[in-house]
């Protein structure tokens, strides 16, 4: 029976000396890192789309009535540039469409087209599977008092990091 080996990620270069907040810091980022790209290879390979794409669309399936393109960036913490390019291409592909803001007309809104709707959910489908099989080793316990955790500390760091300063580092 072969051991399998362990990956190489950014957890790899914690040792011992270090401090606890940085260990844990690597173990999440690492955690973090591995699911999307297991996310990220598997859309690409099922849909040949990208995760941005397929956010883009998340944002706009929980919102009928389309966002402005600011309010895009700001949900996707990008800039305006990227959401720019990532609806150029769904529009093309006819999955997104810009219309007027009929509050205000200088203002476009970015909503999906019945086909775009129809494309998000059946990747939606299937990456909901994706993500219960990534963490069914974990106990309904165990993900609960994890999802409990994770929420205190995006409480702590919502407090003390401002979201200007999160912004610019994406």
């Amino acid at each position: 029976m072969s051991a399998r080996a362990a990956p190489i990620d950014a957890e790899t270069r914690v040792t011992s000396d270090d401090h606890e907040a940085l260990r844990l810091w690597l173990r999440l980022y690492a955690c973090a890192s591995l699911i999307e790209a297991r996310v990220r290879r598997r859309l690409q390979a099922r849909f040949a789309t990208t995760l941005p794409r397929f956010d883009l669309m998340a944002q706009l399936d929980r919102a009928p009535r389309g966002l402005r393109m600011s309010e895009l960036s700001e949900r996707l913490m990008v800039t305006g540039g990227n959401v720019t390019g990532l609806t150029d291409s769904l529009e093309e592909e006819g999955l997104v469409v810009r219309q007027a803001d009929g509050a205000d007309r200088r203002a476009l809104r970015v909503k999906l087209t019945r086909e775009g709707r129809r494309v998000f959910r059946a990747m939606a489908a299937e990456h909901e599977r994706w993500i219960i099989g990534i963490f069914e080793g974990l106990s309904v316990r165990e993900a609960r008092a994890l999802g409990e955790q994770l929420q205190t500390l995006k409480k702590h760091v919502l407090t003390h990091v401002p979201v200007e300063e999160m912004r610019e580092r994406s």
